[in-house]
């Protein structure tokens, strides 16, 4: 009897295990996806594996996937291709809001995303008649906070469908789909009319372009004249060093786990956005002290990456999960690595913010 009492109890503490690591704690930050749950967008279950295959291959040497006009070309398809392989993981581990913020005192990483998005809105005096264009909007986090904080009605484009699908689904249940709209679409050519917008804004999205030129060229195009645009840019920052190979590794990592051809520097982007019309209001690295470092997330997450790791692998030898799968996660916590590693050393910002106005008589001449 005693063994027999001893073996129920094992295993009903080990469903509660399993329950508890499963739908309890493989559950996403704000209500997304459970492990249980996981797809990898509008990719077959049998197709994972090789479009993993196909994106590790394009993205081997990220400077050399964007040096050709051909190469370029190719660069949205493959970007499409990695949000279907990681958008359920990002909702799943992360949250709704695929970006980074500064750590806030006494704050937990919801409220520092919060903050981090409701700046948006106070550069560009966002107001409840504003029509707002959110570039490269994801699964639409910032665009629901920047939305409720401001009263604008927003519109945000993806490249990726099944994104479109994830972020109409979040604003109906956030009763915010009157006024947050999902546009699938390529921001290298954006369907919207010229001047249509009174402000826009992109968050560590820019840098999946392989020309920073024609995002902001189509940017300044649907602005309204006198309209702002806030842009948080992935960026190198002065302390890399080419020569440096600890240096270069560390980008690359970045680089290939991010769907990125190649981070531009921190001394172009001001540049780049006067060489396609725009006035610079504002130039800040918001990584930079006082700020608290933006990667403690990263750091504090590895016990919940190891735990992933071991769900997701379990899971796909159960076939609940498709294969495929843990190579992609395993893949986003070699990147989370590199991105640690070019914090804590300076080398790279996620947070490089600019404020452009378009002129108020501006004209396309000026693109």
């Amino acid at each position: 009897m005693e063994a027999a009492t001893m073996a129920w109890t094992a295993a009903v503490v080990g469903v509660g295990l399993v329950y508890w690591f499963v739908w309890v704690m493989g559950a996403a930050e704000v209500k997304g996806k459970r492990a249980v749950d996981l797809k990898m967008g509008s990719i077959t279950r049998d197709k994972v594996q090789d479009k993993y295959t196909q994106y590790w291959s394009f993205f081997r040497r990220p400077k050399e996937t964007a040096t050709t006009a051909a190469a370029a070309e190719k660069v949205p398809d493959f970007v499409d291709t990695f949000y279907n392989l990681v958008t359920d993981i990002y909702e799943w581990g992360w949250g709704q809001s695929f970006h980074f913020s500064p750590s806030l005192p006494g704050r937990s990483h919801r409220e520092a995303t919060r903050v981090h998005e409701e700046r948006v809105v106070d550069l560009l005096g966002a107001k409840p008649a504003h029509r707002l264009l959110d570039v490269g909007c994801g699964v639409g986090g910032p665009m629901r906070a920047i939305a409720g904080y401001s009263g604008s009605n927003v519109v945000g484009i993806t490249i990726n469908d099944y994104q479109v699908n994830r972020a109409r689904a979040h604003n109906r249940k956030a009763g915010l789909d009157s006024r947050c709209e999902v546009v699938c679409g390529n921001f290298l050519s954006m369907p919207f009319p010229d001047a249509s917008f009174d402000g826009a804004y992109s968050i560590e999205a820019t840098c999946h372009a392989p020309r920073l030129q024609d995002v902001y060229g189509e940017v300044f195009r649907v602005l309204k004249p006198g309209g702002l645009y806030v842009s948080y840019e992935w960026v190198t920052t002065s302390l890399y060093r080419a020569e440096d190979p600890d240096h270069v590794d560390c980008i690359q990592g970045i680089e290939r786990g991010d769907a990125l051809p190649g981070l531009r520097r921190q001394d172009e982007i001001a540049s780049i956005a006067k060489e396609v019309g725009f006035e610079v209001l504002k130039e800040q690295d918001l990584a930079l002290p006082p700020a608290l470092p933006w990667w403690t997330r990263l750091k504090m997450g590895r016990i919940a990456y190891w735990r992933n790791s071991l769900l997701v692998r379990v899971l796909t030898m159960l076939r609940i999960a498709p294969k495929g799968v843990s190579e992609v996660h395993e893949m986003l916590f070699e990147t989370a690595q590199h991105l640690t590693k070019g914090g804590e050393t300076g080398i790279f910002t996620p947070m490089h913010l600019v404020l452009l106005r378009k002129p108020a008589a501006a004209t396309e001449a000026a693109k």
